[in-house]
């Protein structure tokens, strides 16, 4: 991957690695409708996903090049993982793949929001309706089942968890990438998330099967996979086009989960869906032309 892309090639690569994700989910959501304890999920999810990327950069002769230059500032971010990867798991293992996305697509407006107060970024009128569209997006897509009771409130609980986190870690990222490879920001989350996770088992933990073994290393790989094609992309392209492709989700996360969970998006998520993903390829757009 030396070798310089298109603009095509790059999409296509944004694609892949989305997919990649997509796919880990439902790998850790399999893994979650077991009794197996979430911080059994983190523990090895962080451990295969630090080997993967360790086996990569070893491959490339690059594996000296992991270890952080400023280990403080990624132990923030890994902190900020970990608490992510939980959420994740808790979400997933209570709510829709279809409706956990819906939610995810929040991130981008969560991350514009923070830009502007801790990063002093520019916010303007267009933006902020933006943002309000979307989130009257999330209303939509979740008052209709949370009023029925079929929405878990401990799911949108930790969804909300999830988003906090991986947002604030994407604005904190944005601050350390001037010093820390990508590649090293993955491996040493991967590290600290096994490394709490395994501290946290040694309390209690639950043999694991063949099936959910390999679920979990399924998942480490292809969310290795997935930061990696994602890192090729934004090294060919503008990270506004990226993330216009990071909504493709919605797409494979809805067919992934109705072939493997047999799960069907309601027609208010859907409405709440295109709300969503116009605010935030909007804000993406006016991202790339500003």
């Amino acid at each position: 991957m030396k070798k310089s892309l298109s603009p095509r090639q790059a999409i296509y690569c944004a694609i892949a690695g989305f997919t990649f994700w997509v796919l880990c989910d439902a790998s850790v959501k399999f893994a979650g409708r077991s009794q197996l304890p979430v911080y059994e999920i983190v523990a090895f999810l962080g451990i295969f996903m630090a080997l993967f990327i360790g086996l990569y950069a070893a491959a490339r002769g690059d594996a000296r090049e992991l270890w952080p230059k400023r280990p403080a500032r990624l132990l923030l971010r890994s902190s900020l993982d970990v608490v992510n990867l939980v959420g994740l798991a808790i979400a997933l293992r209570n709510l829709s793949l279809t409706l956990f996305y819906i939610l995810v697509f929040t991130s981008p407006m969560v991350v514009t929001i923070l830009g502007r107060i801790f990063l002093k970024e520019r916010l303007d009128w267009r933006k902020v309706a933006a943002i309000v569209t979307g989130f009257l997006g999330v209303v939509l897509a979740v008052y209709p089942s949370e009023a029925s009771g079929t929405t878990s409130w401990v799911g949108l609980a930790a969804c909300v968890v999830c988003v906090g986190c991986f947002s604030t870690a994407v604005v904190w990222s944005r601050v350390i990438s001037q010093t820390e490879r990508p590649e090293s920001m993955t491996f040493f989350s991967g590290l600290v998330s096994g490394a709490v996770g395994l501290l946290v088992m040694l309390t209690h933990a639950m043999p694991l099967n063949g099936p959910l073994l390999i679920a979990l290393m399924a998942a480490g790989l292809l969310c290795g996979l997935g930061s990696q094609f994602v890192f090729v992309a934004l090294k060919h392209t503008s990270a506004a086009t990226v993330s216009q492709y990071h909504y493709t989700q919605l797409l494979t996360g809805s067919i992934v989960a109705f072939l493997l969970f047999h799960e069907k998006p309601t027609l208010w998520m859907l409405a709440g869906a295109v709300l969503i993903v116009a605010a935030g390829l909007y804000i993406a757009l006016r991202e790339e032309t500003a």
